[in-house]
């Protein structure tokens, strides 16, 4: 096995003078170290925010391990450097690399981005320049790397589509080594850069930008996006894996030495969202509901605990406590966990399925804080978004937590919801109040305190969603409502955190745009803009000034509603969620009617083709 590379004197020189130098040595447990000369393919995986940030990542994990797991491919990690880094990377001419063999990405095959936040657009221009590689597609020929993306962002990827050779729209461990394969074909047989990628376009969930033009009508709107040459699909049907237990959860993890953000063993164990939020992307277009066997979690997770000696333990999802099976999964991980002093975490917790059993069986080792999303705070505002959730079934919750003895609550909300009035963001100050009566009328409360922190994000309408139709709130308005819900709080046991209004606006803007803003973000990013999901570095003004400059109105994209019947950017990109679905929820939103869970009842949303089957057996209720 190679050893890790030497440091140049110029990197040396650059790190002696940064803030955390570990986040760009590389060299932590679980690496993978190959021969460049042994391998035919290799890729940067590229995470455009820190490093803290990308090692929480569980994608990056699983496909890391995916595509090393091939004798001939090597995938190496790379982040967007904090700005003491990049300043100096700049000054020493220090080009941009992979942390196993610090290798430049100009010599990659590959270079892969992980769009997750429409925010970190700006990180992937600041990446590729810093790399020395052309921002535009249109400006590499085959002599440099294959620029690709992933990630939920792709489901609209226009904004940035002029940047990237392709794109994968869906679940990346088959389509990626796909790729992988056609880029090394393409090396052995000498294709040129065209033909490889017309290859890359018969790959089902990839896409590819330059093969579409898209028309305006004269008035500016949108038209179409259509394909430029033969066998190029009209619309682009998302990758899908459609057995969970064909893929095994990572048996390793790269175990970071400068803390990551979420820094545990983590485990998926189920993909897709049965419960049908009408303001939730990911629960739309990671369709259909699919679980992992409790036999295949809790194997994955003894190995994966073994391996990295990590001493906690979180079970990813979506929705986690809706597994048909996690008291059997808790069961089998208790058989083990216990003894290897391993605690469990369970994120995304649902108050309508939380029991005292499952607290029990999650708090053995070490209890871990209580997260539960209420979303709304009046039951007619969470019947137009379809959380079905009740206040009968939050205070339920909350009396088990407070009498297991937690004395902290978090609840997550959100503001700028379709048909909102200042009675519903009242209502979120009043649940709050209501979660501390109630443990004030508890007798084991008797002389302790409660705190109860409501968590308050602006609603951004996203693609693919029932409320891709809505408008987003202006930015004015949603400071008013902020003001407001802080105004309503009466209480020192109840603390309020909200987002910025100005970065949730301008995530609107590039979640519902197309290929028109590659040229606003450009421009940005030319001047000054990079590293804007932090609030240091975010500069409304700055982009305010770059659509401006390109004579782009940007109001139009988030603030005006979206007509059903209109043509959409992202209208080729099929996630499986029939566009026909979403008009259906957001009519029954507008009229404060609520749908069932999928496994309680099927609502034709669509996406049981991509499996080829009913995605539940409707004779039993599994859950």
């Amino acid at each position: 096995m190679p050893e890790p590379s030497e440091l140049s004197e110029p990197l040396k020189q650059a790190l002696s003078l940064v803030q955390k130098p570990g986040r760009y040595t590389g060299g932590e447990p679980g690496c993978t170290y190959k021969d460049p000369a042994a391998v035919d393919v290799r890729m940067a995986f590229c995470f455009p925010d820190t490093y803290e940030i990308g090692m929480s990542f569980l994608g990056m994990k699983i496909l890391y391990e995916l595509l090393n797991d091939h004798a001939n491919w090597w995938c190496e990690r790379c982040f967007m450097p904090w700005a003491d880094m990049k300043a100096q990377m700049e000054r020493l001419s220090i080009p941009l690399y992979c942390l196993e063999s610090k290798d430049p990405l100009t010599v990659m095959d590959i270079v892969g981005f992980s769009l997750e936040y429409e925010l970190c657009y700006t990180n992937v221009l600041a990446m590729l320049r810093l790399a020395g590689i052309p921002l535009r597609a249109a400006d590499r020929d085959g002599r440099w790397p294959l620029i690709i993306a992933g990630g939920p962002c792709v489901c609209n990827g226009e904004p940035v589509a002029d940047f990237f050779d392709a794109m994968q729209l869906g679940e990346g461990e088959e389509m990626l080594q796909s790729i992988c394969a056609a880029v090394e074909s393409a090396k052995k047989q000498g294709w040129d850069k065209p033909r490889l990628l017309l290859e890359l376009a018969k790959i089902p969930g990839v896409y590819v930008p330059s093969f579409y033009d898209v028309e305006y009508a004269p008035d500016g709107r949108f038209k179409s996006i259509r394909p430029n040459r033969p066998g190029v699909p009209a619309a682009v049907t998302k990758a899908i894996v459609k057995d969970l237990d064909s893929i095994p959860p990572p048996r390793d993890f790269v175990v970071p030495m400068v803390g990551a953000v979420q820094d545990r063993a983590c485990v998926e164990v189920l993909r897709g969202c049965t419960r049908g939020c009408r303001f939730c992307q990911a629960g739309q277009i990671y369709r259909p509901f699919r679980e992992r066997s409790p036999k295949v979690i809790s194997e994955g997770a003894r190995l994966l605990c073994q391996n990295t000696g990590y001493d906690e333990l979180s079970l990813s999802s979506l929705s986690t406590s809706d597994h048909s099976r996690l008291e059997q999964t808790l069961d089998a991980i208790n058989e083990w966990a216990p003894d290897a002093h391993v605690s469990l975490s369970l994120p995304s917790l649902r108050v309508d399925n939380f029991s005292q059993s499952l607290l029990e069986k999650t708090t053995r080792v070490r209890k871990s804080g209580l997260t539960f999303a209420a979303e709304a705070g009046t039951q007619r505002l969470r019947d137009v978004i379809n959380k079905n959730v009740t206040w009968e079934q939050i205070e339920r919750t909350c009396r088990i937590a407070f009498s297991q003895g937690y004395t902290a609550v978090k609840l997550y909300f959100m503001m700028g919801l379709p048909t909102e009035t200042y009675d519903d963001i009242k209502g979120i100050a009043d649940t709050c109040q209501r979660v501390v009566d109630l443990y004030y009328s508890l007798d084991h409360a008797k002389g302790r305190g409660v705190q109860v922190t409501a968590s308050v994000a602006c609603f951004v309408p996203k693609p693919h969603t029932p409320f891709e139709f809505c408008a987003q709130d202006r930015r004015e308005t949603l400071r008013d409502k902020q003001k407001y819900l802080v105004s309503c709080v009466h209480s020192r046991k109840i603390k309020i955190n909200y987002h910025d209004s100005a970065t949730s606006v301008l995530e609107g803007v590039l979640a519902k745009g197309d290929r028109r803003l590659s040229k606003v973000i450009e421009t940005a990013f030319e001047h000054g803009a990079f590293l804007d999901t932090w609030e240091e570095f975010f500069d409304a003004d700055r982009w305010q000034a770059a659509f401006a400059a390109c004579g782009i109105d940007p109001d139009v994209y988030n603030y005006r509603p979206l007509p059903p019947d209109e043509p959409a950017p992202w209208d080729h990109m099929d996630t499986g969620v029939s566009k026909a679905f979403l008009v259906r929820e957001y009519q029954k939103a507008m009229q404060a009617a609520v749908t069932p869970p999928c496994h309680r009842q099927c609502s034709g949303c669509g996406a049981n083709k991509l499996i080829g089957r009913p995605c539940f057996d409707y004779r039993q209720d599994i859950l």
